[in-house]
C-alpha cells in the first residue's frame, strides 16, 4: 500500500493509484472534463491539476499515479487560480449561447464553470470557430463552435465500434474534431448509433431534435398515437434525476397521455410479433437450406453497419423488421381499420432509446403499408424534455395503463433492452415451437452478460442449434470476419451496435458500465414480475393474426413485417 495525505487527511491507497482516484476514495471532488471512467486515460483539459508538495509544476490528477509520502492539495489557492485560467482558455473558443443549447442544465463544462465560480469577464478573446452546424444527419448534429477537444467521441467511434467517421484534424489553435475531406455527417460512412452524443460533455454532439414537429402534429389535430420501446420504461426515469434501473412504466404512460397522445402504446407487443417472425424465419432456414447463420435485424445500427461495411453479409440479416417498424406498419393497417381512420388522419411516434431509429423510419422500404410506417422518432432524452416542458410533476404522477390491444407485451418482449435479449427471446419461442414440449426453465443465463462476444447451444430435442451474441460493432467485425472465413458454425447471431444493447443507446442518458448493469438488473426483474414470459403466450399476438395477419411469414405478415436491404459501401469511398 502506498500512504499518501491529500487535503491534511492520511490515507493509503493501492500502487498504482492515480491521484484522482485515490482522491474519490476520500469523497473529494477533482473536477475533470476530458477523463471519462469507460475510457482510456487522455490528460488534454488539464482541468484536473492539483498540488503536490515539493514539485514545482501542478500535475494532472487523471494521470499521475500516487508515490509513498505524497502530499496533495487538491484545491489551494495556485490551484483554483490554474483551474480558472484553464477553464478562461477552454471557454474562450466555446460559444457562449447556453442557454439554447441542448446540454445546458448537463453540461459538463457548465458545471464546472458553475464550480469555480466563473462569473467575471474573459480575459481572453479567441477568434472563435469558424464553422457551421452539421444538422444533415437524422440522428445526430455537429456543432463545432461548443467542441472542447477532449477526444471522447473519437476515442468511442475508433476504439468501440471501429468506424472512425470523426477525427482530429489541424493542429494547435486550429484544431477541430470533424469527419474525413469536408464531408457532411450524412455522406460519411457513420451507422447513427450515437455513441459519440453519449460521451461528449458538452453540446458539440446533440440528438437531432424532432420535438417541435411532435407539437405541430398535435396542435394540427391528427391522430398522433405513440409506441415506447421495452428498454424506455428502464431509462426514462434517469434522464429525470432517479437513480439507474428506476422503473416507472405508468408514469410514463401517464405523462405521455398528458403531453396529448391520441393512443399510448407498447412496443413490447411489437417485440413480440418479431419473435414471432424472426424465429419462424430461423426454423425455414434451418429446414430448408437457406443462408445461415441468420442474423438479427432489430438494430438499425448494425443493419447500417453491415450494408456499408460488410454488404456481402446482407444475406445473413433476418428479414423481419423492427419492433418499431411493425409497430408502424400494423397501425397504418390493421389499427386504422380497427378505428375506422384514413391511415393518413394518423400520425406515428416512437420514443425510443436509439438515434438510429431517426434513421431507420425515414429508409425508403418502410413504407409498406402505403404510407411511411413511422412518422417521427423521439430519444429518451427528448420525452424527457418534454415532459419538462409540460410541467408534469413526474414524481406524483399516477399509474395509468397502455392502450390496447398492443397494450400488452410478454417478459421475452421486455428483455429486448439488453444485450443477449432477443436472443432469448427467439429462443424460448423456437424451443416450444419445434419440440411441443412447455420450457421449465425460461432464463438462458449463458446468453446474459456485457461478455463482447457470448456462445451458446440448445438442444431442440435433438437438433442442437449453435447461436453467439455480440455487442459493440468492433465485435460485430470479428464475428462477420468469422463467418467470412468459415470459421464458425452458428445457426443464429444476434448483433447489437450499442454496448449493452438498447439500454445503452445513444438516445439514454449517458451511460457507464455500472449503470448499465443497474439498467440490466431492472430488465430482468421486469421480465421476471410480468405474467406472461413467452411471445408466442400474448393473445393479442394470437389475435393479431387470426384477425388480421393470416400465420406467421404469409403473404400479408410478409408484405407488411418483412424487408430488404441495400448495399451501402459507396460511403466508404
Amino acid at each position: 500500500m502506498i500512504h499518501i495525505t491529500i487535503d491534511g487527511e492520511r490515507t493509503s491507497v493501492p500502487e498504482g493509484t492515480t491521484i484522482l482516484e485515490a482522491a474519490k476514495l476520500m469523497n473529494v471532488h477533482i473536477p475533470t472534463l476530458c477523463h471519462h471512467e469507460d475510457q482510456a486515460i487522455k490528460a488534454v483539459c488539464r482541468i484536473c491539476v492539483v498540488e503536490v508538495e515539493g514539485q514545482i509544476q501542478l500535475p494532472t490528477a487523471c494521470n499521475t499515479p500516487v508515490s509513498e509520502g505524497m502530499v496533495i492539495k487538491t484545491a489551494s489557492p495556485k490551484v483554483i487560480k490554474a483551474r480558472k485560467n484553464i477553464m478562461e482558455l477552454i471557454l474562450s473558443r466555446h460559444t457562449q449561447d447556453c442557454l439554447i443549447c441542448s446540454k445546458n442544465g448537463t453540461c459538463e463544462l457548465q458545471s464546472v464553470a458553475s464550480d469555480l465560480n466563473m462569473s467575471r469577464r474573459n480575459r481572453y478573446e479567441l477568434e472563435a470557430r469558424n464553422v457551421e452546424v452539421d444538422e444533415s444527419s437524422p440522428s445526430i448534429v455537429r456543432d463545432m463552435t461548443k467542441c472542447i477537444l477532449c477526444g471522447r467521441c473519437v476515442e468511442v467511434c475508433t476504439d468501440v465500434q471501429g468506424i472512425t467517421v470523426m477525427d482530429k484534424e489541424n493542429r494547435g489553435y486550429h484544431t477541430l474534431v470533424v469527419p474525413p475531406y469536408g464531408k457532411s455527417l450524412v455522406d460519411t460512412a457513420c451507422v447513427n448509433c450515437g455513441q459519440c452524443v453519449q460521451v461528449c460533455p458538452v453540446g458539440a454532439i446533440s440528438i437531432h431534435d424532432n420535438t417541435d414537429e411532435v407539437y405541430s402534429e398535435l396542435e394540427a389535430g391528427r391522430k398522433v398515437v405513440i409506441q415506447m420501446a421495452p428498454s424506455v420504461r428502464i431509462t426514462l426515469a434517469e434522464s429525470l434525476g432517479y437513480d439507474p434501473g428506476t422503473v416507472t412504466t405508468g408514469k410514463i404512460v401517464h405523462a405521455l397521455r398528458k403531453i396529448g397522445f391520441y393512443k399510448v402504446f407498447d412496443s413490447d407487443f411489437s417485440a413480440d410479433l418479431t419473435i414471432m417472425e424472426e424465429g419462424n424465419e430461423l426454423l425455414q432456414r434451418l429446414n430448408g437450406g437457406e443462408t445461415l447463420p441468420m442474423i438479427t435485424s432489430c438494430c438499425p445500427a448494425w443493419v447500417k453497419y453491415c450494408e456499408t461495411y460488410a454488404p456481402d453479409h446482407v444475406s445473413h440479416l433476418s428479414t423481419a423488421k423492427s419492433p418499431q417498424q411493425m409497430f408502424g406498419s400494423v397501425i397504418k393497417t390493421y389499427f386504422a381499420e380497427k378505428e375506422q381512420l384514413d391511415p393518413s388522419e394518423i400520425c406515428s411516434v416512437s420514443v425510443m432509446p436509439c438515434t438510429a431509429k431517426k434513421f431507420e423510419c425515414k429508409r425508403s422500404e418502410m413504407n409498406d403499408s402505403g404510407y411511411q410506417d413511422v412518422d417521427i422518432v423521439l430519444t429518451v432524452q427528448e420525452l424527457a424534455k418534454m415532459i419538462r416542458t409540460a410541467g408534469i410533476d413526474f414524481e406524483n404522477i399516477s399509474d395509468s395503463e397502455f392502450d390496447q390491444p398492443f397494450g400488452l407485451g410478454s417478459g421475452a418482449a421486455q428483455i429486448f433492452g439488453a444485450t443477449g435479449g432477443v436472443m432469448e427471446a427467439a429462443l424460448r419461442t423456437v424451443y416450444e415451437v419445434v419440440t411441443n414440449k412447455t420450457l421449465d426453465n425460461l432464463d438462458f443465463e449463458d446468453v446474459r452478460g456485457f461478455g463482447g462476444i457470448r456462445e451458446a447451444s440448445v438442444d431442440l430435442d435433438g437438433t442442437v442449434v449453435k447461436v453467439a451474441i455480440a455487442h459493440g460493432l468492433k465485435n460485430a467485425k470479428i464475428v462477420l470476419e468469422q463467418i467470412k472465413a468459415g470459421n464458425c458454425d452458428y445457426h443464429f447471431i444476434e448483433i447489437m451496435a450499442c454496448p449493452g444493447g438498447c439500454i445503452g443507446g445513444g438516445g439514454n442518458a449517458p451511460k457507464t458500465w455500472k449503470k448499465l448493469e443497474k439498467r440490466k438488473e431492472a430488465i430482468y426483474r421486469e421480465d421476471k414480475n410480468l405474467p406472461i414470459r413467452k411471445s408466442h403466450d400474448n393473445p393479442y399476438i394470437k389475435q393479431i393474426y387470426e384477425e388480421f395477419l393470416g400465420e406467421p411469414l404469409g403473404e400479408r405478415s410478409h408484405k407488411l413485417l418483412h424487408t430488404h436491404y441495400i448495399d451501402r459501401s459507396d460511403l466508404l469511398r
